[in-house]
């Protein structure tokens, strides 16, 4: 059932039947754009440990984890929230610079908002500059929070806030 939808991109709940395209999508996206944060060669995509954090959080009642799809109902993308925190966030690398990515954000955002949140929060690699550049252009703004990740080499994670509406 769809969350939110838009002419290019549907956001729906997630189940475990999504898994490998979710990871697909995430795989590749996080060896394009991460690879200088997680070389491949000492620190290699973490497949089998993503698989069971994704499907530990699609069976979470307290966490809401989707999968976007496009008009041919392929998983272009995916998404998790919980409360107010947006805690992943991508779409395939064929979209990248197609808009698929905003038109996603937009229906995340409505759907976070349809159940009452009025400030969201996410984190982000310090040193993935594009994800940084798409969510600022989009009105994150950084909140001065710094942590790391649990996935050596455990790299920066920063924070971004904003508003919803």
């Amino acid at each position: 059932m769809p969350i939110g939808q838009d002419s290019r991109v549907t956001l729906r709940r997630a189940a475990e039947t999504d898994l490998d395209s979710l990871l697909a999508v995430q795989e590749k996206g996080a060896t394009r754009a991460l690879s200088h944060i997680f070389p491949q060669d000492t620190h290699p995509f973490p497949r089998e440990a993503l698989r069971s954090r994704w499907a530990k959080e699609i069976a979470d009642p307290g966490i809401r984890a989707y999968v976007i799809t496009n008009n041919d109902e392929e998983v272009v993308g995916f998404a998790a929230t919980r409360d107010n925190e947006l805690l992943h966030f991508g779409t395939a690398v064929e979209t990248w610079g197609t808009g698929t990515a905003a038109a996603a954000h937009d229906s995340l955002l409505r759907a976070l908002a349809a159940e009452g949140v009025r400030q969201a929060r996410l984190r982000v690699f310090e040193e993935n500059h594009r994800a940084r550049r798409f969510y600022e252009k989009l009105g994150w703004q950084m909140t001065g929070k710094r942590s790391r990740t649990s996935f050596p080499p455990h790299p920066v994670l920063v924070e971004y806030q904003r508003a919803v509406r």
